[in-house]
Formats: structure tokens, C-alpha cells, sequence
């Protein structure tokens, strides 16, 4: 019996040391400017990662443009790299769409879903519109009110769409601007240029609390426990939707260096720096790994599309 457990003891060491020295050093491409959520959740991967020593250094960049497209076909690239991973997530899945990529998910090496954050639409603290009420009210007078929000046809501008639809509004005819990241979004809400701005909610909680912005309403079904604000459903809106972002690798890479990246993961996933940041960050956890995600993203591109073609964002 002490030979047997020994034995499986040993194994396990080796299986361990042999996914540390696979995954090496670990490089996370965020395919968004600074400041948006694609590079929040990849640093707070990169920072639970090395907190709980599961792999070795793990170094996020940047790859801004086209909803993650160019990041995309950056990952697509690299072939065999099975130290490299990029986050993604639902605004990619509708930006390949819009922006009709020949970069598109059909080649990558899916690992897991991670998070879903609930979309959340804000004013300038000085704005007039002190409620959805008011805004709608305006909206409809001029469809055009600018909004602001994330790369186009990802989860702001089909937020945005959906809301424009639930209010009666032709969501052709809105006027959506579109940036990378969302500090590009903040500034241009601080700055005054737009009416609103959507996003999820971690990306303006700060400057909600500080005041700096008013929030009208968020995309959850009833009132999210921690963030103190009307449904669009209270509004009178019936939208409900929740972004998710998740993660996966190049083509080709092997089974072997697959599974040490899902087992790492996987770990962090179970860890409590991650329940920690999912707590401090108002963020849901989505966790769904290997097969069962691969099988959800392959559903999820055929739903997006159903739902951009019926705002009239694709043809």
C-alpha cells in the first residue's frame, strides 16, 4: 500500500514538473488599449497566476484594434506557441462580424471562459438626463444623441442597440462611437463629447463612486448585490444581457502543452485570489474550461450574429 502511494506520488510530482517546464514563462496578449476590460481581466490573470506560483513569469501586452481583430491575427500567427494565450470574449465575437475579419476563432486553441460583467450606462455627473427616463425622452426627439462605448459591434454598441430597440427607437439610425480601450471612453464622457457611454461595470465604478459620473442603469435581470442601481428592466427597457470574457491560445500547439495551460487555469480558477478578484471586481464567474467551452464558443458565434442581424448591425 506505501509502495502503491509512493508510486502515485512520484507520478504526480513528475506530471506536476513537467507542466511547470512546458508552460515556462507566460506571455497574455490583451487584445485592447490599457484600461479596458480584455486588459483588466488579463493583468488580474497574470497577477493570481504568479500570487499562487502556478507558472513562472507571466508578462500582458497590448495589441489595440478593430474589436481584438488585429490581435487575433496576430495569435493566429504565432502558430505552436504554447506560452501564449489572449484573452477575448464576447465584444470579439461580434467585432469579427461587423468588421467582417478574415481573422475569425474557427483556427484558435479555445482554454476557458472566464467572468461575466453586466453592461452599465452612464452620464457626465453634470448631464441633464438624471434618469433613463429623461434620456430615452431626448433620444427619440434626436436619434443621433451620441453614445460612446467599446469597438464596434461588441458588447456596448449591441447594448446599446438592444436599448435603442426596447425604446422604440431604430437602431439603424443611432449614432455610436466607437473606441479601443475604456479609458478612451472615459475621456470622451469626462470630456463632455458624448451624451452616454456604456460599458461594463468595473470599467467606470471609480468614477461612479467619486461622482465624476452618474450611472442611468445596468443590464441585469434584478439588482446586483454591491452596485447600487436600477435595472434597464426597472427603466421600462426589457434588455438583459451579460458580457463574458474568456481566454484562449494559438493554432497548433500540442495536446500535451493544451492541457498544462487548462490545468493551470483550472487551478487558478480554484484558487482564493481568484474568488477574491471575482468579490472586488463585481464580476460573475462564468468558469467553464477545455471541451465545454470550445463547444459554447462554436454556439455563442451563431447566436451573436442572429442578434447583430436583427439590430441591423450585419447584413
Amino acid at each position: 500500500m506505501k509502495k502503491t502511494l509512493f508510486l502515485a506520488a512520484l507520478m504526480l510530482t513528475g506530471s506536476l514538473s513537467a507542466t511547470a517546464q512546458t508552460l515556462g514563462n507566460l506571455r497574455i496578449m490583451a487584445p485592447a488599449a490599457p484600461g479596458g476590460g480584455w486588459d483588466q481581466t488579463s493583468r488580474a490573470i497574470q497577477q493570481v497566476l504568479q500570487d499562487t506560483k502556478t507558472t513562472g513569469a507571466v508578462q500582458v501586452f497590448n495589441v489595440p484594434g478593430a474589436g481584438g481583430t488585429i490581435g487575433l491575427a496576430q495569435l493566429l500567427n504565432s502558430d505552436g506557441d504554447g506560452n501564449l494565450m489572449m484573452t477575448m470574449g464576447l465584444v470579439m465575437v461580434g467585432a469579427i462580424q461587423t468588421n467582417k475579419s478574415k481573422a475569425t476563432l474557427e483556427r484558435v486553441t479555445p482554454l476557458a471562459r472566464l467572468t461575466g460583467e453586466y453592461e452599465v450606462l452612464v452620464v457626465p455627473a453634470e448631464s441633464k438626463y438624471q434618469t433613463m427616463a429623461d434620456l430615452v425622452a431626448a433620444w427619440k426627439q434626436n436619434p443621433g444623441l451620441p453614445m460612446a462605448g467599446g469597438s464596434a459591434g461588441g458588447t456596448d454598441h449591441i447594448t446599446v442597440g438592444l436599448l435603442a430597440e426596447a425604446a422604440g427607437i431604430d437602431p439603424t439610425k443611432i449614432n455610436y462611437i466607437p473606441f479601443s480601450g475604456g479609458g478612451e471612453t472615459l475621456a470622451a464622457l469626462l470630456g463632455n463629447q458624448v451624451a452616454a457611454g456604456v460599458s461594463g461595470y468595473g470599467e467606470f465604478e471609480a468614477q461612479i463612486k467619486a461622482g465624476k459620473l452618474r450611472a442611468l442603469g445596468i443590464s441585469s435581470k434584478k439588482r446586483v448585490k454591491g452596485i447600487n442601481m436600477p435595472t434597464f428592466i426597472e427603466s421600462g427597457l426589457n434588455v438583459e444581457l451579460a458580457n463574458w470574457r474568456g481566454i484562449v491560445a494559438p493554432p497548433g500547439i500540442s495536446a500535451a502543452q493544451k492541457q498544462a495551460l487548462v490545468a493551470a487555469l483550472d487551478k487558478m480558477h480554484a484558487s482564493k485570489e481568484w474568488k477574491d478578484t471575482l468579490a472586488k471586481r463585481n464580476w460573475e464567474d462564468l468558469y467553464q474550461s477545455g471541451s465545454k467551452f470550445e463547444v459554447f464558443l462554436k454556439v455563442e458565434q451563431s447566436r451573436i450574429n442572429k442578434v447583430l442581424k436583427n439590430i441591423g448591425l450585419v447584413k
